[in-house]
């Protein structure tokens, strides 16, 4: 009788467990699906403004067409997911599996130049929105057929890529109107309010250092635990004391580096920096030009049109290189943080700022206390170069060109920008970017 009654507790107790299993299971799968329903459905938010003829658009190497951007998140759904694990699912067509691979060199053919991306006007953009509903509805019928983990950590990778493109459409875009003679704003309306607080003055924050982590501490057995692989391993470092600064570095005072002729004043300049300088012609920042009508001579090309320099003198500078970074801060005697001294400073505080979904999609001033700005308003270059932490292992197969074979001549990133998903940015995200690169939201925070 004992053994029995022990047996039958056994067997109650499995079956409470698979019970449990089955609940954790399926409310999984409900996470995945309304993820992914809200990224895509965020896409398709972002371009809706946008015409056909404005979505074919590239205006500068760096950047991609709309209608490419909403295309190439698709095609990574089909590849990576449709493809291999929908076992009788049938491509939209057969032809966008090169058209719309960007650099994953192990799957094949590619458009051989990615400044080639606007040149051909089809497929045409209801077609791109029919391959869109195409997938969806494919993924819509894996995502409830129950997949397995593998399925599930690659659509959670395919929801974060296209949380990337929509930050990238943004900037794109910008850029496609910039080049515009008829200069075309993004989306209606006044950046900010009409009285704000005054803004933050500069100060400076003191951190002891010592030994500390840095790193995402990924735990492999949960799926929905997401980071990208070059977040990883988790990893020790040394930190001697340092100071940083409370806020990002303001277009006032940017204008004052600008004022001191700094850009014809070899002195403050990386030397590959500064061969950029002459050969651009820098003067400013990207979207910078002179304007007789504002009292300090500059206006501002925004998401949102032209706005007076005046409107801005206390938000954040952005869209300037990292050797326009590093230049100013030699000129005001500081250099520029390290990611680990940034990481180490940013794990202490919650990821939200002026991101994306404030819908402002411009950088706004600093008017709180303690270390301000650290996610959102405008990306800030580190002094660090992009390379693997060490133990670093790329994703297996394709999925592995993803981040590792871009470790070489790049600088990192921190923090997010006004049009980066909230949702999307954490302490131990890395960007990158090559050191001469201007068209993105990137800006400064000062260290000592």
């Amino acid at each position: 009788m004992a053994q029995t009654s022990a047996a039958a507790a056994r067997d109650q107790g499995e079956g409470l467990q698979a019970v449990r299993s089955r609940a954790e299971s399926d409310m999984r799968d409900t996470a995945i699906r309304s993820q992914y329903k809200a990224v895509r459905s965020a896409t398709s938010v972002l371009a809706a403004g946008i015409s056909a003829e404005d979505q074919m658009v590239q205006s500068c190497p760096e950047a991609s067409p709309m209608k490419w951007h909403q295309a190439h998140t698709t095609w990574f759904f089909e590849t990576f997911l449709l493809r291999p694990f929908l076992t009788d699912y049938k491509p939209f067509r057969e032809e966008f599996h090169w058209l719309f691979n960007s650099y994953y060199n192990s799957l094949g053919e590619e458009i051989p130049e990615k400044s080639l991306r606007s040149a051909f006007s089809r497929p045409s953009l209801d077609e791109v929105l029919a391959f869109r509903a195409y997938v969806d509805q494919g993924m819509d019928r894996l995502l409830a057929s129950g997949m397995d983990e593998e399925a599930i950590r690659r659509t959670v990778l395919g929801l974060s890529h296209e949380q990337q493109h929509q930050e990238l459409a943004l900037t794109d875009i910008k850029h496609a109107f910039f080049c515009n003679p008829l200069h075309p704003w993004y989306i209606a309306g006044p950046l900010y309010e009409e009285k704000e607080p005054p803004v933050s003055k500069l100060s400076w924050h003191s951190f002891d250092g010592g030994l500390t982590e840095i790193g995402h501490p990924l735990q492999a057995a949960d799926p929905l635990d997401f980071c990208f692989d070059n977040e990883t391993p988790r990893h020790r470092v040394y930190l001697e004391p340092f100071q940083i600064a409370n806020r990002k570095v303001t277009c006032r005072e940017y204008l004052e580096f600008m004022s001191d002729d700094a850009y014809v004043r070899p002195e403050f300049w990386l030397a590959e920096g500064w061969d950029n300088v002459k050969r651009a012609g820098w003067r400013a920042p990207l979207y910078w030009k002179r304007d007789g009508d504002d009292k300090t001579g500059w206006r501002v090309f925004t998401l949102r049109g032209w706005h007076g320099i005046s409107a801005l003198l206390d938000t954040p500078v952005c869209h300037i290189s990292f050797f326009e970074a590093d230049a100013f801060a030699r000129w005001r005697g500081h250099r520029l943080p390290t990611e680990a001294e940034w990481e180490y400073v940013a794990s202490q505080t919650t990821p939200q700022g002026n991101l994306l979904d404030t819908g402002r999609l411009h950088p706004t001033a600093a008017r709180g206390v303690g270390v301000e700005q650290l996610f959102g308003d405008c990306w800030e270059w580190t002094a660090s170069v992009y390379t693997g932490y060490p133990g670093y292992k790329p994703l297996p197969g394709a999925l592995g060109e993803y981040n590792g074979k871009f470790m070489s001549g790049q600088m990192i990133l921190r923090g997010g920008s006004c049009v980066t998903p909230a949702n999307h940015i954490r302490a131990t995200y890395r960007n990158f970017f090559t050191p001469a690169t201007r068209w993105h939201f990137a800006g400064i925070r000062l260290a000592n």
